[in-house]
């Protein structure tokens, strides 16, 4: 090994690097937006980690009021946050769907509450509950209520968040990075030699990272249905429509991200500033439910939640086609959007 040769390609590459200042300047701004974003999404020193539901809330009741009767240990606990709700149904909807991890009712001596036997999380807010009383105080002021219905396992839950999560990134990375790439290597500057048109290649593109994306995903369920035994309570051609819909939308979102640059390094860091908001806020791994209002109106500008929102009605809770329409509407409109932004911004050398 000549030393020589190794300085001239270390000295190269760094020279590469700041020269594209994109690259150079983006690897200083992305740390920057993230820890400001989580600033703003999880405000103070301590996130809380545990959401319990209260009812009856009435319009103009804060929850603050609602919880004075519960255990004073319970209700000031910093990892708990309190979610209000004006009647049991609403509660009890957000419980099944695990979108809370504990529900109580207010103003009831002893204190009624419900919690999912199929919750990890809410087995620990039930210990806390318990922990806040005297072992004698806790049984005659607390009184556990059954859960009626079909009970939905966080597995089950979880699963169309992490079908999602891996649909994103293969969309996002798979055409927008790849795209990129040919561009910078010369690929795309020899094929606009040819008689292929702009149109027929982002087409090309689209439609195969879509079967791509459907093909991985039935090989995906299937092994995992085999281990897991997956509970779907609707119908699998509807789940797989919704799964179409998403992957055509977030393929056109990558073909945005494609249309332009020539540089790796910072189409890797837009990818990530993309995708990670996208993961956290649109309820892949937990729920977002008690979030600042304007925070959850921000979460429907991703495409990643309105799939995982129809997915999970149909798998979860066995919708129809007809109710989880305005969410396919939603990522077709986004789909369009997306394909004429890119199909007008695209370029094949810059």
């Amino acid at each position: 090994m000549r030393f020589k040769r190794l300085w001239a390609i270390f000295n190269a590459r760094n020279r590469e690097f700041f020269r594209d200042r994109a690259a150079f300047g983006w690897n200083f701004l992305f740390p920057f937006l993230v820890i400001l974003g989580f600033s703003v999404i999880f405000k103070g020193d301590y996130r809380s980690q545990f959401k319990v539901g209260v009812f009856p809330i009435p319009p103009g009741v804060s929850v603050g009021q609602a919880i004075k009767k519960l255990p004073y240990a319970f209700a000031t606990f910093k990892a708990i946050a309190f979610v209000g709700f004006e009647t049991r149904m609403q509660g009890m909807d957000k419980l099944t769907y695990h979108k809370i991890d504990l529900l109580v009712e207010s103003g009831t001596d002893p204190v009624r509450y419900w919690v999912s036997e199929s919750s990890p999380s809410g087995a620990i807010v039930e210990k806390l509950l318990q922990g806040a009383l005297a072992p004698a105080d806790a049984a005659q002021r607390l009184e556990k209520k059954d859960v009626k219905g079909v009970q939905v396992r966080y597995i089950d839950w979880l699963f169309p968040g992490v079908l999602g999560m891996n649909m994103m990134f293969s969309a996002l990375y798979g055409v927008g990075w790849v795209v990129v790439r040919y561009r910078k290597n010369g690929v795309l500057k020899r094929l606009k030699a040819t008689p292929l048109t702009a149109f027929e290649y982002l087409a090309a593109q689209l439609l195969s990272r879509i079967f791509l994306l459907m093909f991985t995903l039935v090989i995906v369920w299937v092994g995992c249905d085999w281990i897991m035994e997956f509970k779907v309570y609707g119908s699998l051609l509807n789940l797989f429509l919704v799964f179409l819909a998403g992957s055509t939308c977030m393929t056109s979102l990558g073909l945005i991200i494609a249309s332009r640059g020539t540089s790796e390094e910072f189409t890797n860091g837009l990818l990530n500033f993309i995708s990670w908001p996208m993961m956290f806020l649109s309820e892949v791994w937990f729920s977002i439910e008690g979030s600042p209002a304007w925070l959850q109106a921000s979460a429907k500008v991703f495409p990643l939640t309105h799939l995982l929102q129809a997915a999970r009605k149909v798998m979860n809770e066995g919708a129809g086609l007809l109710a989880v329409m305005p969410e396919i509407t939603i990522l077709c409109a986004m789909t369009l959007v997306f394909l004429l932004v890119g199909a007008a911004l695209f370029s094949w050398n810059k």
